[in-house]
């Protein structure tokens, strides 16, 4: 939801913002200067958020590559309006530093954004859209319901996975594989 808007924010100033006592314990993205703040995640959200970090820990452990991590926050080296959060995201070099303050400035190669019941559809695309646009190599839409994953890379069209298919890691995490079905919850939802 975004925030009242008397004026677009700069990177600076969204950092001063987040940083006052009172929003400490939320959670905001900065896009094209609107200080927007991100849904409460749900159960089943968090869940397949876990679910992705086991799979891409898994796959990058051996490999010895960079790890995955939770609500990391990166903004576009030259771009002054945005902070991107994203629920999962993976910077595959391990040499890369590992931003200790702020936003890393720079985007990372892969990147999972999960959607939440209130989350618009439109406003998930044209997040993936921005993400390739800056840099990120590969980037997933998961939709719980109606159980789909919509799949993102520079340079093709877009691809919508159901649970019969399974998600590639393609040149990005080459010989990375998860069935579709394995990211949503089999027990009974209340």
């Amino acid at each position: 939801m975004a925030l009242p808007a008397e004026k677009l924010y700069t990177v600076d100033e969204f950092e001063e913002f987040i940083a006052r006592p009172e929003n400490r314990d939320r959670h905001f993205e900065l896009i094209d200067g609107v200080i927007v703040e991100k849904a409460m995640p749900t159960e089943e959200h968090a869940l397949i958020v876990g679910l992705f970090i086991c799979f891409f820990t898994d796959y990058a452990r051996p490999r010895g590559l960079g790890l995955p991590g939770p609500e990391s926050r990166f903004r576009v080296p030259g771009n002054f309006k945005n902070t991107r959060q994203a629920h999962v995201s993976m910077t595959i070099d391990p040499d890369v530093p590992i931003t200790v303050k702020g936003a890393a400035r720079r985007a990372p190669d892969v990147i999972v954004e999960v959607r939440s019941p209130d989350e618009n559809y439109d406003d998930l695309r044209e997040k993936a859209r921005f993400y390739i646009a800056n840099g990120v190599r590969l980037v997933f839409l998961v939709f719980p319901r109606p159980k789909i994953v919509e799949v993102y890379r520079p340079g093709v069209p877009s691809e919508i996975l159901t649970v019969e298919d399974t998600i590639e890691g393609y040149d990005v995490l080459p010989g990375f594989t998860l069935p579709v079905a394995n990211l949503f919850i089999t027990r009974r939802s209340g």
